[in-house]
C-alpha cells in the first residue's frame, strides 16, 4: 500500500475535510480527492462520507487509522528530519496564541532557543480561528485558551492563569471594605467596569465563580487587548478582572490593589496545541518540549 496515500488518509481523517487536508500535505484539493478514490479503489471499501461540509470517516477508515497512524507518523517524521541527526532548527517554527500571554510569558522564555538558532513566526488571535489555522497547517504550535477537540489536533495542559479582581488605589480607597466583603457585587457597581469585550467573557467567569451571578450593566471601557485593559485601570479609569500573570508587577508594585482574594480563585487553563502526528518533528519538538519544561516556573 502507497505510504503517500496512507498520508493522505490520514491528514483527510484528522482534518474532517478534504479541504482541510489539502494546505497541510501541500496538494490542491482535487489531488487530495484523487488518491483517497485510488486508496478507496484499492480497499475496495469507502472510506468516507462525503458531508455538504466535510467529510465524515466509516466504521473501516476508523480500523484503517488505528492500524496505520503510529506508523505512518513515525515514517513522515523521519522523511521531514533526515536520517542524520541535522540542526533541529533548520526549519522555522510557527508559533500562535493570545498576544498577552505570548509576549509576557513564551517569548522571553524562547530567548534562548532563538540564541541558539530557533527561528520563530509569530502570529496572534482569538482561539478558535488560531486553531483552525493550526490544523490547516499554518501554525505549528498553538497556546490555547480552549481546549481543542478532535483528531487533527494534540494538546496538553501547560498552564493555569489565575484570574485577579484589581483596580487603582484610588478606587479601591473609595469602595468601603466592609460592603465589599459583604456585598461585592453590588458594591463594585458604584466603579465603571473595564473589559476586554461587550460579552465580558473574563468579567464573567470571574462574576460567576466567586459571587454565583452575572455581572450588570456594560462596560464603561472595552479595550480589545490585555494590556490596553491593564493600562486603563492602572490610570484609574475602573475596575477589572486580569490574568495574575499580566498584573503581577503592578499589583507589587502598589499600582494595582487586589480587590478580593477569595480562597479558590477563578483559574483557566492554557493549552499548547500541535497537529497530530507532528510532535517529534525536531523543530517543532525542541520548542514545544522548553515551553513544557518551563511552564512549572510561571
Amino acid at each position: 500500500m502507497d505510504l503517500a496515500l496512507l498520508r493522505t488518509f490520514l491528514a483527510v481523517y484528522r482534518a474532517g475535510s478534504l479541504t482541510g487536508a489539502a494546505p497541510r500535505l501541500g496538494l490542491s484539493q482535487p489531488t487530495v480527492t484523487a488518491q483517497i478514490r485510488a486508496l478507496e479503489e484499492q480497499l475496495g471499501r469507502p472510506l468516507f462520507e462525503r458531508l455538504p461540509r466535510g467529510v465524515a470517516p466509516t466504521a473501516v477508515a476508523d480500523e484503517l487509522a488505528r492500524q496505520v497512524a503510529s506508523h505512518v507518523d513515525a515514517l513522515t517524521a523521519i522523511a521531514e528530519r533526515g536520517i542524520g541527526p541535522g540542526d533541529p532548527f533548520a526549519r522555522p517554527v510557527h508559533l500562535a496564541g493570545p498576544a498577552e500571554f505570548l509576549s509576557v510569558r513564551v517569548l522571553p522564555s524562547l530567548a534562548g532557543l532563538v540564541r541558539r538558532g530557533l527561528r520563530l513566526r509569530v502570529r496572534v488571535g482569538l482561539a478558535d480561528d488560531l486553531l483552525k489555522g493550526l490544523a490547516a497547517g499554518r501554525s505549528d504550535l498553538v497556546v490555547s485558551a480552549i481546549r481543542p477537540r478532535g483528531r487533527a489536533v494534540t494538546a496538553t495542559p501547560l498552564t493555569d492563569e489565575e484570574f485577579v479582581l484589581v483596580a487603582a488605589p484610588f478606587w479601591a480607597e473609595r469602595l468601603d471594605p466592609d460592603r465589599l466583603a459583604s456585598d461585592p457585587a453590588a458594591t463594585l457597581r458604584e466603579a465603571p467596569l473595564i473589559a476586554y469585550a461587550e460579552e465580558l467573557p473574563i468579567v464573567r467567569r470571574y462574576w460567576r465563580t466567586v459571587f454565583g451571578t452575572r455581572p450588570t450593566g456594560d462596560a464603561a471601557v472595552v479595550a480589545p487587548d490585555l494590556r490596553g485593559v491593564l493600562s486603563a485601570t492602572v490610570a484609574g479609569a475602573g475596575v477589572t478582572v486580569l490574568p495574575r500573570y499580566l498584573c503581577e508587577r503592578e499589583l507589587t508594585s502598589g499600582g494595582l490593589v487586589a480587590l478580593l482574594e477569595p480562597e479558590i480563585p477563578p483559574i483557566n487553563t492554557l493549552y499548547l496545541a500541535a497537529r497530530t502526528g507532528t510532535t517529534g518533528l525536531p523543530h517543532i519538538a525542541a520548542v514545544r518540549d522548553h515551553l513544557l519544561s518551563e511552564a512549572p516556573s510561571w
